[in-house]
């Protein structure tokens, strides 16, 4: 039976559920369910926040003693490895079965384990009625530095957030560039440079546009912020990524909204847009149309909500 060769586990809580499953529509073109997903799209788990882990299958089976055989004739030999079990929705499989299997499974492995500081991590589960086994690649959390960062502002998206819209506006592919157009202090331009996607950003402020180039700096990212109004950026970019202002501390009006919409229709052909409220009237006036759309609540405030537009040019 032919199977894909990765299969991803998520993690998420319930405010995060839509942004996530938003994520994984445009990276594996297939929603997570139940925190797991099956594709043949190999993704480095930490360039998401909510990839818990990636398996590299090298051999599946529906009955397990089918997959001890092919385990056994892949004749796996490695210095230092370990084996985790990983539980996944579904799986009715007990505690002491889970061991028994990992040590079944350890036995076939030539090389002395190490639990402790793995040189190779191997994964089992049963998933939609297969054993699945392979070479585990976990989320690192590397980009929790970016948590350290020198300038912060109180009402920027957060890392998960941040890393789930350039997911989303990249697809995957590190040649295109990107555009934050109202980047503040740069959450969302450190966390796609962290992934190797090229991106620039500007604002209006520029107080916001030395803290961004600070944090940018920080941790050695090359990439450029333009003081400037958007609609006098001259580059094309293929996507941008709006993170609105909202009347918090920034004074915007409606017509401000639709000014930084329309300006970036005009640099890019695909927008992925961060609001507070409904404005898909405005994305139609502009030539676009809504291709996705998710609500990403706060967690503690059940009346504030962030919404996420993802817009493609009409034709």
């Amino acid at each position: 039976m032919e199977v894909n060769t990765y299969l991803y586990t998520f993690r998420y809580d319930i405010t995060e559920s839509e942004v996530c499953k938003l994520e994984s529509r445009y990276l594996f073109r297939q929603e997570e369910r139940n925190k797991v997903l099956s594709s043949y799209i190999r993704m480095e788990p930490s360039h998401s926040a909510f990839i818990k882990g990636r398996l590299d299958v090298v051999a599946s089976a529906k009955d397990y003693s089918v997959l001890i055989q092919e385990i056994k004739e892949l004749k796996l030999c490695f210095e230092g490895f370990k084996i985790e079990y990983l539980v996944v929705e579904g799986d009715a499989t007990t505690y002491e079965e889970r061991i028994e299997k990992l040590t079944e499974i350890g036995y076939g492995i030539e090389g002395v384990p190490d639990y402790y500081h793995p040189t190779r991590t191997y994964g089992l589960c049963f998933y939609e009625g297969l054993w699945w086994f392979g070479v585990l690649n976990k989320n690192n959390f590397e980009w929790f530095k970016h948590k350290q960062k020198p300038c912060s502002y109180s009402n920027s998206i957060s890392m998960p957030i941040a890393k789930a819209l350039v997911n989303v506006a990249a697809q995957l592919d590190r040649e295109k560039r990107l555009l934050d157009a109202c980047c503040g202090v740069g959450t969302i331009m450190l966390e796609a440079c962290f992934a190797g996607i090229s991106i620039e950003g500007c604002d209006i402020n520029w107080k916001l546009c030395h803290n961004a180039r600070e944090n940018l700096d920080h941790f050695n990212y090359q990439s450029i912020v333009y003081r400037s109004d958007i609609k006098d950026i001259s580059e094309q970019y293929d996507a941008a990524i709006l993170d609105l202002p909202y009347n918090l501390s920034s004074r915007v009006t409606e017509s401000d909204i639709v000014h930084i919409v329309e300006s970036a229709a005009k640099v890019a052909d695909r927008l992925v847009i961060v609001s507070t409220s409904d404005i898909s009237d405005v994305i139609i006036q502009t030539g676009f149309n809504v291709a996705d759309h998710c609500c990403v609540r706060k967690s503690g405030k059940k009346t504030f909500a962030r919404q996420i537009w993802v817009c493609e040019r009409n034709g």
